[in-house]
């Protein structure tokens, strides 16, 4: 115990950081990080059903009275086992954690706030663009979380630098790759993740389990970098499930959980010494952290290899009892790093790393690469030829003596170039919602930034293909064959796609599940086009206000009178008739003014689409201002 209590002592003086093999201009290091935390509590809203379905909140207690500290140049090890609280604990010291958090949490004596930037966080998920290179990835993530005080060569040649520390050279051309798209390896991907952290230079450094998945070579590899890096003066925090022995023995501190419930904060290698003492010894030659986990789930094994039960409400007394005695006192002192606290506030990040225009540029850019192999598939553009030529061959030259076939041939290009754009809008921020909230709780840049690089990037993506879809079918099937009226049609056409593709937007921001979205918005586009004046000429009255919310309803109007106006005649069973005066048209009318209020309708809904999805937004990444 007296041993213990002089290795804590002993580490009171912050450990001088080591100098990395980067580029000179990131040899100032940051300052080296003592992390506390005091009887961390935290409790969570549960609602539980009745027997008569009537529902009622409960409280649970997911983390109770935990205490602990990580100092520079060590590697603190959270063990348990699955749903006792380690990613939670994690994610409270890392500031990701809302809801009713309790007790306190210093980082040398100051709040996270003070020094947000110079902490990295890992997440269990390898949250990377799968089309991207490894190179790609980490120049990317440079340009976005290095400040202004570098130039955009020396943040590249930091990136590489980063590529050489992590033994990532072999594999920086390869892209990352996802379930259905063979790319870089599981380790790989890993320190491709912990490469994107280690680009800001971090003084505390979190890893949710990042060894899982991994076989135990490669896991080991994986611990044994996270060592170099304590090596070098980082405090290193991780949560890992089930490690060898060999990895153990990397541990400079370990912290045992069972139920939320603290039963060991200490010296890994000592930790068996501890439990002999409270009379829970192993019989056995074992690997500690199964031993520990065996603990932590309440059995204890035997030299005939049974397992039997035993009062884990015992170990949690004894430790709290050794911990007032032997432990507290020591945690509650001040160490060397504390008074160095101020430093935090002259580290060269402002507030955002970078410029507004900046942000927009490298995210527009990192869009591009990715997105360009899903807008430009050959499978998406083999669908639109495919569509163009059957629509050419069904209504090939169909004049205006077919007018009934003219206004079916309109009403295809509304429903087609509505549902497509619409259909495909829904899943982009459901498909990024883990990558926004990766980088916005790492303060990357700013929502606007993100959200205005997507609006620019989708443009040249969605208008080139029905551009291309128009220009076939449009001089094949009748239509007034005029470079005026075709323009006319192509921009409403255009004009259907972008308010189409504002509300999918605007559907997946604020459901963001694929697919709850893609039912709700099927249900919107089917009443959109059920109210929007070619199935239904007679809608009844208490209805027919939704076509006013129709955009199938505005485009409809919009495409009629880009090829007819009020003065054309189409042969009838009189002779010869006013297209004007056609059921199906003289329903919407052919007016100037209902053109004009037409388009207005469609232009407001192509601001106000976007700007709903803009607000939904806001409530995915971190707490602070999303100007």
């Amino acid at each position: 115990m007296e041993q213990e209590m002089a290795d804590i002592e002993s580490q009171n003086n912050c450990i001088a950081t080591v100098q990395e093999e980067t580029p000179e201009i990131f040899h100032k290091t940051n300052p080296p990080v003592t992390l506390k935390f005091h009887d961390v509590i935290y409790i969570i809203k549960t609602t539980k059903w009745t027997f008569l379905k009537n529902t009622k909140a409960e409280e649970k207690v997911i983390l109770n009275g935990v205490t602990g500290m990580a100092q520079p140049g060590e590697i603190l090890a959270m063990l348990g086992p699955s749903g006792s609280g380690k990613t939670t604990l994690l994610s409270a010291l890392g500031g990701r954690l809302g809801g009713k958090l309790y007790g306190t949490i210093t980082y040398n004596g100051k709040a996270l706030n003070a020094m947000k930037r110079n902490t990295g966080f890992v997440t269990q998920d390898d949250v990377l663009h799968a089309h991207l290179t490894v190179t790609e990835t980490l120049v990317f993530t440079a340009l976005l979380r290095l400040p202004n005080s570098f130039t955009k060569k020396e943040k590249i040649e930091h990136a590489k630098s980063i590529i050489t520390q992590l033994d990532l050279t072999k594999c920086k051309d390869s892209i990352i790759g996802g379930p259905l798209l063979r790319g870089i390896s599981g380790g790989e991907r890993k320190r491709v993740s912990i490469g994107q952290e280690m680009l800001i230079n971090p003084s505390l450094l979190f890893l949710d389990e990042p060894t899982s998945g991994l076989d135990s070579t490669t896991a080991k590899r994986i611990v044994s970098t996270l060592s170099e890096l304590a090596n070098g003066g980082r405090t290193v925090v991780m949560t890992i499930h089930q490690p060898s022995s060999r990895m153990y023995c990397m541990f400079h501190r370990v912290l045992l959980l069972s139920e939320g419930n603290l039963l060991y904060f200490g010296k890994g290698s000592e930790a068996i010494e501890y439990f002999s003492s409270i009379g829970y010894a192993p019989t056995m030659a074992m690997n500690p952290s199964d031993f520990l986990l065996d603990l932590a789930n309440g059995v204890l094994t035997d030299q005939a290899n049974e397992d039997h039960a035993l009062n884990k409400r015992k170990l949690i007394a004894a430790y709290r009892n050794y911990f007032d005695a032997k432990l507290k006192p020591v945690l509650h002192e001040k160490t060397d790093c504390d008074n160095n606290q101020g430093r935090f506030e002259d580290n060269g990040f402002e507030e955002w790393p970078t410029t507004w225009s900046q942000q927009f540029f490298v995210l527009l850019k990192r869009y591009v690469k990715e997105r360009k192999y899903e807008s430009f598939s050959g499978k998406r553009i083999c669908q639109v030829l495919v569509a163009a030529l059957i629509a050419a061959l069904l209504w090939y030259k169909s004049d205006i003596s077919h007018l009934q076939d003219q206004i079916g041939l309109l009403f295809f290009l509304n429903g087609f170039w509505g549902s497509m754009p619409l259909f495909l809008a829904i899943f982009t921020f459901p498909q990024e919602r883990m990558m926004l909230e990766k980088e916005r709780s790492s303060g990357m840049y700013r929502l606007s930034s993100y959200f205005m690089s997507r609006m620019v990037g989708d443009l040249p993506m969605e208008l080139v293909l029905p551009t291309i879809f128009l220009n076939i079918i449009y001089w094949m099937t009748g239509l007034k064959a005029n470079v005026v009226n075709f323009t006319y049609t192509l921009l409403t056409t255009l004009l259907n796609v972008l308010v189409s593709q504002g509300l999918g937007l605007a559907v997946g921001a604020i459901v963001l599940d694929q697919k709850s979205a893609t039912t709700m918005a099927s249900v919107v586009m089917l009443t959109f086009v059920l109210v929007g004046g070619y199935y239904v000429q007679h809608v009844p009255k208490f209805v027919a206000w939704l076509k006013y919310f129709s955009i199938n309803y505005h485009v409809y109007h919009l495409l009629v009178g880009s090829q007819y106006v009020a003065s054309d005649t189409y042969p009838c069973s009189t002779g010869q008739c006013l297209v004007a005066e056609y059921p199906m048209i003289n329903q919407i009318g052919l007016h100037f003014a209902d053109q004009l209020m037409a388009a207005l309708a469609l232009s407001i809904m192509l601001i106000g689409y976007r700007l709903l999805a803009y607000f939904a937004l806001m409530r995915i990444g971190v707490a602070k201002k999303l100007a």
